[in-house]
């Protein structure tokens, strides 16, 4: 009863907040960067394994069908767009729809299966990697000149909010894809980790010089505790310790990047998530968060329906708001909301070295 009524004064106080945010934001552009967890079906256009365009993706989503989000419903970017006070989240770059007048709400570039490395995600062919993801960034600026002139399309820009979510998959994609990969044989794990934060730093700068301001950078979330990595590496129950320790190496490193960049700078333009803690919350008690499990994949098939693609053959749970991850990798919509809340107004624990609605504010 108790963590019902816990569950239920948490969202009060999020409609709450974004009650207060939006009129600080309506004309603002929204841009988002990275990968799965991020993308809106960028990667529908694309010949790539990596989709989400089928049945039941989308089952929970406004239009009860799948868009290519990794989601029953609406993903982080959606939700940011809802607390934000905007109409609608950025649509998908590769979006026919995406033209005229509706580039000037932003775009999403995201795609599934990329990595901060070009090498990661090798597996999934065609897919929008950062360099690309940022080359078209620049694109969208040449044709939003075209309709609005430079100067207004810089001040455009510049003012606009920023996501970026991507490093996940460079260790469950790349350096952990299998026993020996290469580029566990190249690297340590400690000297793969800065390996990644150095590169992850061109990234951002690139972002920076590209005009962007405000910028979210969100960390990995426990990769070891996802369905999926529980089941291939039999862990009985339990996170996998190995893929814990990347994750413990790699969050703490990218918010002192972000400092540095900061500093380097001489202002906060990058604001970091440390959305390990925001799922550590509810993975370790799922019940205070209306959760029945955080072990068990809503959709998927095997050990904690954490093995292969979510399909219409899968097993399918018949309420996602009782599941923590609704596949094998990405949360449910319940959780991004949970997420998302802590990015809006979670404390410094949660969030370096302010929380989004104190950044937007600024």
């Amino acid at each position: 009863m108790a963590s019902s009524s816990y569950f239920n004064s948490f969202m009060i106080f999020g409609l709450a907040l974004a009650m207060t945010v939006a009129p600080l934001a309506e004309a603002r552009a929204f841009f988002v960067f990275g990968d799965s967890l991020v993308d809106s079906g960028n990667n529908n256009y694309l010949a790539t394994t990596a989709r989400a365009d089928a049945p039941p993706y989308g089952i929970d989503y406004p239009t009860r069908r799948p868009t290519g989000r990794f989601s029953n419903g609406l993903n982080i970017p959606d939700i940011i767009s809802e607390q934000i006070g905007r109409s609608q989240p950025p649509l998908p770059y590769l979006s026919p729809v995406l033209k005229g007048h509706k580039l000037l709400n932003g775009a999403n570039f995201a795609s599934a299966g990329i990595g901060i490395l070009n090498d990661t995600g090798i597996q999934f062919l065609n897919i929008i990697r950062m360099f690309r993801q940022l080359d078209y960034f620049e694109e969208y600026q040449r044709r939003v000149s075209g309709l609005i002139g430079a100067q207004k399309t810089s001040e455009l820009v510049n003012k606009s909010l920023v996501l970026i979510t991507v490093g996940g998959n460079d260790f469950v994609n790349n350096y952990y894809l299998v026993p020996f990969s290469a580029r566990s044989r190249q690297f340590s794990l400690p000297d793969y980790v800065k390996y990644l934060i150095s590169e992850y730093r061109k990234l951002l700068m690139r972002l920076y010089e590209l005009g962007a301001r405000q910028v979210l950078v969100t960390g990995t979330g426990p990769l070891g505790c996802v369905p999926a990595e529980m089941a291939m590496r039999r862990t009985n129950g339990g996170c996998s310790e190995e893929l814990q320790r990347a994750a413990a190496l790699y969050n703490p490193q990218l918010v002192e990047m972000i400092k540095g960049l900061n500093s380097e700078i001489g202002e906060n333009i990058f604001i970091a998530a440390n959305t390990q803690q925001m799922h550590m919350d509810f993975i370790s008690d799922p019940q205070a968060y209306g959760f029945t499990t955080s072990k068990v994949a809503c959709c998927g098939q095997g050990p904690n329906n954490g093995l292969g693609l979510c399909t219409v053959l899968s097993n399918l749970c018949p309420d996602r708001d009782h599941y923590a991850f609704w596949d094998p990798f990405h949360p449910s919509e319940k959780a991004n909301r949970i997420i998302v809340q802590q990015i809006m107004s979670g404390s410094t624990q949660y969030m370096t070295p302010m929380n989004l609605t104190t950044f937007l504010a600024n």
